[in-house]
């Protein structure tokens, strides 16, 4: 295997394992939402937190939580859902947690800033050969699900 080859599957490996990693955390927080909290309990948390209009934020961000985790994991519209998903965590740090500093166990934005960055990156880089998205591109290196 040529250099570059190897170089590839590396960069493409690492693609993989970053999207399942970050795809299966947004999911566990998109689930809780719905499942734990509940909608309801979560748009009371919400407008607690002070996040405007918590009716619509709530279930959005449980959505694009949820569905977005799902596309990361498979790879498919990962670059939508890498975007939507930064997105997200950058309306978490702003309304939520950069009053309480960078340190997440004292509420801060470290973690938060850790997904949302994964999540741009992942937007940027595409999701990689071994990905839905990445088996569905063309021969001139094009994917619309990507």
């Amino acid at each position: 295997m040529n250099s570059s080859r190897k170089t590839r599957t590396s960069v493409n490996l690492g693609l993989l394992i970053l999207r399942v990693v970050v795809g299966i955390t947004f999911v566990m927080h998109g689930w809780q939402k719905f499942n734990e909290w509940t909608i309801s309990g979560t748009t009371s948390n919400f407008a607690e937190m002070g996040v405007p209009l918590p009716e619509i934020a709530a279930p959005l961000a449980a959505f694009t939580e949820l569905i977005g985790g799902i596309a990361l994991i498979v790879g498919l519209f990962s670059r939508i859902a890498g975007l939507l998903l930064a997105v997200v965590m950058t309306g978490s740090i702003y309304f939520v947690h950069a009053p309480a500093g960078f340190f997440v166990s004292d509420g801060g934005f470290e973690f938060v800033m850790i997904l949302g960055a994964a999540a741009l990156a992942i937007a940027f880089a595409g999701p990689g050969r071994i990905a839905l998205g990445g088996a569905l591109t063309h021969r001139r290196g094009v994917s619309v699900f990507a």
